[in-house]
């Protein structure tokens, strides 16, 4: 395999002596906020508490194809029990511990820049971003399949419910109990301290000139990335997550219809009855103008996309 880590001989020693050992037992603390891992190289976990909330908006984001994308419309939804949430989208070293033990072939074919067509030759662990990898930086160019193989695979090794989180469970976390359009307030300004969003530094890389009206679409405040971070750089939520505000887009369990149906309103997956077009992805990117960072703002893109934006966070069943 090609590992791609031109500065990174140590790092990719690290990864080749990962192991999926269960941690001694210990109890788990079903409490809001507690936080726990289930193997020494499992991503660390979060208790969302359950709950009720209001689902979507009435706003309509304009696309780049001036499709209006609806978010609505707007529904209940009841978490009759908590679950867990991954703390971090799931970083570079968790998921090489997952090729190394498997062998799993991973997507080869990324799309990068502003392109729509995938690169031979990018991949998860050379997505083309212009840096060398960190084993603490997100994973990407994973497509939707890539990321549910790796939370089989941990159920499987840990024999624990561990799964991709479905749309609404996303919304809730990210939400964590604000009404407001922002997780922290109304304040848009703030954004920069929440996530890592097209701002600023953003600007500065050069594939930001692709687009006629980047410095228009970009954040007037500065995260200090240029492209993507390390995760757990910015402020938490309410409920203790990281990076549900931009640096990469979140895959979801559930396949994406453009109106929210009636049902499932007790936050489970929102399936086809046959072939799914597209899966939900949500959270923006570092490369994602300011109104996609809305936790209602819905992204929705075929299974077998791998983007160099595009990663996943973890969701895990608690008994």
């Amino acid at each position: 395999m090609n590992w791609a880590y031109q500065s990174g001989t140590a790092l990719t020693a690290v990864f080749m002596i990962f192991s999926i050992e269960p941690l001694s037992s210990q109890p788990l603390s079903l409490s809001s906020g507690g936080i726990f891992r289930d193997c020494a190289d499992c991503p660390e976990m979060i208790v969302i508490p359950g709950g009720n909330f209001l689902m979507g908006s009435d706003r309509k984001e304009q696309m780049r194809d001036k499709e209006l994308r609806p978010e609505g419309p707007i529904r209940p939804v009841t978490f009759a029990k908590p679950f867990a949430a991954g703390r971090f989208e799931v970083t570079n070293a968790e998921y090489a511990a997952f090729v190394v033990a498997t062998g799993y072939n991973a997507t080869n074919g990324c799309v990068t820049s502003g392109g729509r067509y995938a690169v031979d030759g990018v991949n998860w662990s050379n997505p083309g971003i212009g840096t060398d990898v960190a084993g603490d930086e997100p994973v990407v160019c994973v497509d939707w399949t890539d990321a549910k193989a790796y939370t089989l695979w941990l159920a499987g090794h840990t024999g624990l419910p561990y799964r991709m989180l479905t749309e609404a469970e996303w919304e809730y976390a990210a939400k964590a109990g604000s009404t407001a359009v922002w997780p922290w307030g109304s304040d848009e300004n703030q954004i920069c301290e929440h996530g890592n969003v097209f701002d600023q530094s953003g600007l500065g890389d050069p594939r930001s000139k692709i687009g006629t009206n980047a410095a228009a679409t970009a954040a007037a405040c500065d995260d200090g990335f240029q492209t993507i971070a390390p995760v757990g750089q910015f402020k938490p939520n309410a409920f203790g997550l990281y990076d549900t505000i931009g640096n990469v887009w979140e895959w979801a369990e559930d396949c994406s219809f453009m109106l929210y149906s009636d049902e499932p309103v007790d936050g489970s997956a929102h399936q086809a009855s046959g072939v799914c077009e597209k899966r939900a992805v949500r959270s923006g990117s570092w490369r994602t103008r300011v109104s996609r960072h809305r936790p209602t703002f819905r992204g929705r893109d075929p299974a077998d996309l791998a983007y160099f934006m595009f990663g996943f966070r973890l969701a895990r069943d608690l008994n």
